[in-house]
């Protein structure tokens, strides 16, 4: 199991429905991309931190594995706009108004992203996928994303004891070695791939497969008072960040 889907399951809005996670997760995203970055991405991004190490019980460490990966894809789209390709001044220079433009974007991204992480970090795949068929997606489509997530632990739980068979057999000791280990790794994986997904086509068919994955999901309610703090949330954050800008450079 992956680190966040890991601490999605343990979770303290583990037990909420899905709709109100996504209403504040969701609706911070809409929102830092919406508002202005400065001050309000910063704002989105001060309070989906807030939310996120406070109210959602989320660790600092696991929070910021997970949030470095597309943070280093921020920084990366941001500094592009700190050059410009050609001109009087050469073939590379810093672009007018670069630094500017660079921030904004950094603001807004990572705040989107803090945005993103807060619904993912408190609201499992399998508590969302199957209540997606009431939502209106086709059954066909959540069935395929269902088996596709199940499968997905799978094969990465097969690299992961094949990679510490090689390593105990000294497969990494030397460059060739660990290409050749590499070699064997992806060849095991795609045919214990093929072979787990017969394994689990024949196991559906003993039982009477007929098109649907029928998955039992716990019976919770959405919560008229969280939906209502949430939404609360995003207009204080809309109201201040246009009273800070009559005021702040």
């Amino acid at each position: 199991m992956l680190p966040i889907d890991a601490a999605a399951h343990s979770s303290r809005w583990r037990r909420r429905h899905p709709v109100d996670k996504a209403v504040l997760g969701l609706g911070l995203t809409v929102l830092a991309i919406s508002l202005p970055p400065w001050p309000g991405a910063a704002l989105v991004l001060a309070a989906a931190l807030t939310l996120l190490l406070g109210p959602a019980g989320v660790g600092a460490r696991k929070l910021w594995r997970a949030y470095r990966v597309p943070l280093g894809f921020c920084v990366t789209g941001a500094l592009i706009l700190l050059l410009q390709i050609g001109g009087p001044g050469g073939f590379v220079t810093l672009a007018d108004g670069g630094p500017a433009r660079a921030g904004g974007l950094l603001l807004r991204t990572s705040a989107a992203s803090l945005g993103v992480l807060l619904f993912a970090f408190t609201t499992p795949m399998s508590d969302l996928l199957p209540r997606l068929v009431k939502a209106g997606v086709p059954a066909p489509v959540v069935d395929v994303a269902l088996v596709t997530y199940r499968m997905s632990f799978m094969l990465l739980d097969s690299m992961s004891r094949i990679r510490q068979a090689q390593a105990a057999r000294l497969g990494h000791t030397t460059r060739a070695a660990t290409w050749r280990s590499l070699a064997g790794l992806g060849a095991t994986a795609f045919v214990r791939a093929f072979d787990r997904a017969s394994r689990l086509q024949a196991g559906l068919a003993g039982r009477g497969y007929d098109g649907t994955l029928r998955v039992l999901v716990p019976e919770v309610r959405i919560s008229r008072s969280f939906v209502v703090a949430s939404a609360a949330l995003l207009t204080g954050l809309v109201a201040l960040t246009l009273v800070l800008e009559r005021f702040l450079p």
